[in-house]
């Protein structure tokens, strides 16, 4: 292997996967060759594209920003990398930098593709970037104030991260609610309260659904007070979802609206663009809280094929997957 070639993750769904080697495009004047330190796994994005399970209506919108291929597939996707600036302008060399790019060795963009880290954020955390991102356009959508009562129901990375950022605003009160009650350890870890399902307070002020279920999102309807906003946050794919509306639904006059992250949230988008907005993700990665995210250890960058099969399994555990490269 040369430096002129590159090692990817290609994704053949459904369930199939492989490590393939590509050549390297020639750099640009203005261009940047990167090399890979870290990536990580979406596990609602690329689980789901992983599968097979992505409608057909929806081929050309979840279309990842720097992928290959087409769905259904085989594609490669992903956009959650962090590397080193090995080629370009002097004034790059050496930088490490956040990118929208997918699981791959060496790529080569133009360089108002990346985010430059601060001094104060570690690469191994700046993966976060692309949830992060994700956290705070719920947080501009939901409108989440000072002294809000939130409750977020699913406690995987986006419900963490939200949970996280919420926590961090004076005086909400916070309540991270999951069925799995190792998740208390998150919580505490994120400044917020761990709540089972059963025991979760209710007549809160915003109620954001980010467990990918419909049991969850009857649990988040639930607990969701008068005249109240529910976000969801959660994305089913082919899935179909049924949820309880015959309940106190209307006459707590709820509010029900979507959250995704592919168009800036209408309260910010006359001010803020997508770079802004992931450049502002990328600097509250300076929070070491959200190392708890992480799972313990590191899978190497050989190991893809296999840690996408084990992602997709639903008895699987883990939150975010890091990626490390040779």
């Amino acid at each position: 292997m040369t430096d002129r070639f590159a090692r990817a993750l290609w994704l053949e769904p459904p369930y199939a996967c492989h490590l393939r080697d590509e050549p390297l495009p020639e750099r640009g004047d203005e261009q940047l060759l990167i090399r890979s330190l870290y990536s990580a796994i979406s596990r609602g994005t690329e689980t789901l594209v992983f599968a097979g399970a992505v409608p057909e209506s929806e081929y050309s919108r979840m279309r990842a920003p720097f992928q290959d291929g087409s769905l259904p597939g085989p594609v490669k996707h992903g956009y959650a990398n962090v590397g080193v600036v090995e080629d370009g302008p002097p004034s790059w060399i050496g930088r490490n930098v956040f990118c929208l790019y997918p699981h791959q060795t060496r790529y080569v963009v133009n360089a108002d593709a990346v985010v430059e880290l601060p001094a104060d954020v570690p690469a191994a955390r700046a993966v976060l970037a692309a949830n992060m991102e994700t956290a705070v356009n719920a947080l501009w959508d939901a409108g989440i104030g000072v002294g809000d009562r939130v409750t977020i129901v699913g406690a995987g990375v986006i419900g963490g991260l939200i949970a996280g950022l919420t926590a961090a605003i004076p005086g909400t009160d916070v309540e991270l609610v999951d069925i799995d009650p190792g998740k208390n350890v998150l919580a505490e870890a994120l400044g917020a309260r761990f709540r089972a399902p059963a025991t979760a307070t209710t007549d809160r002020d915003i109620v954001v659904h980010a467990s990918a279920t419909g049991a969850g999102l009857d649990s988040a309807i639930a607990l969701a007070g008068f005249e109240a906003t529910v976000l969801e946050m959660s994305w089913y794919g082919a899935t179909p979802v049924t949820i309880a509306l015959g309940g106190a639904f209307h006459s707590q006059r709820l509010t029900l609206r979507s959250s995704q992250v592919g168009a800036v949230s209408p309260s910010r988008r006359a001010r803020r663009d997508h770079g802004a907005r992931l450049a502002l993700a990328v600097s509250l990665l300076a929070d070491a809280r959200f190392d708890a995210l992480f799972e313990l250890e590191d899978a190497a960058f050989d190991d893809l094929p296999a840690v996408m099969h084990r992602l997709a399994s639903p008895d699987d555990k883990s939150l975010c997957q890091r990626i490390r490269y040779p």
